[in-house]
């Protein structure tokens, strides 16, 4: 036989395995021997139905947020709540994530990740639904990206809940002439940081 008949006939067998499958009434779920599929999370890490202590969970999600928790051994889990941020493309370019502060000037802290080749001189720069522009400098930068720690107002979250869209800008290090602008989705975020 030739490559070209055999792969058909190997395809033919195939099929007609399936029907005497179906067919098969011993009592044994004849779909035992298929893999069902294991439930993952955004970054491929098996979801378990009670994460154990350390482990990152999803608690629920609202709109264009998802609350990300982290569980402990005792005690309320902390949570923040997250975005992924993506191009026009579709393609994933910076996160964002923020928790509520109780106390202190700030309302909310959240850490921006950006990607490497971010030009940090030029900073990141974020506007809702068209408002004042506001400027933050980076902090590090790691194998993750270019991390941005900022705080919020209460005047700022105020913002955030009234608002539709934000706008975060970066400028790519290797062409410092353009810029990349992402869209921070504001629907669910009311209810996501009432959650926290």
């Amino acid at each position: 036989m030739t490559p070209k008949t055999t792969l058909p006939l190997v395809a033919i067998l195939a099929m007609l395995g399936l029907p005497a499958m179906a067919q098969d009434d011993s009592g044994t779920d004849p779909t035992g021997a298929l893999d069902m599929g294991t439930p993952v999370d955004e970054e491929g890490n098996p979801v378990t139905e009670d994460p154990e202590p350390g482990q990152q969970y999803i608690r629920e999600e609202h709109g264009d947020w998802s609350v990300r928790c982290l569980r402990t051994e005792e005690g309320e889990d902390p949570c923040q709540i997250y975005q992924l941020l993506s191009d026009e493309d579709g393609n994933d370019v910076a996160e964002v994530s923020m928790v509520s502060i109780e106390e202190g000037q700030a309302a909310a802290g959240a850490t921006i990740v950006a990607p490497l080749g971010t030009l940090l001189t030029e900073q990141l720069t974020l506007r809702v639904d068209g408002g004042t522009a506001r400027r933050f400098q980076f902090t590090t930068c790691n194998e993750g990206g270019c991390i941005a720690r900022v705080g919020f107002t209460e005047q700022d979250i105020g913002l955030f809940k009234a608002g539709a869209e934000a706008t975060l800008r970066l400028v790519p290090f290797a062409a410092p002439d353009q810029e990349v602008v992402l869209s921070v989705f504001l629907s669910g975020f009311t209810a996501a940081f009432d959650s926290l």
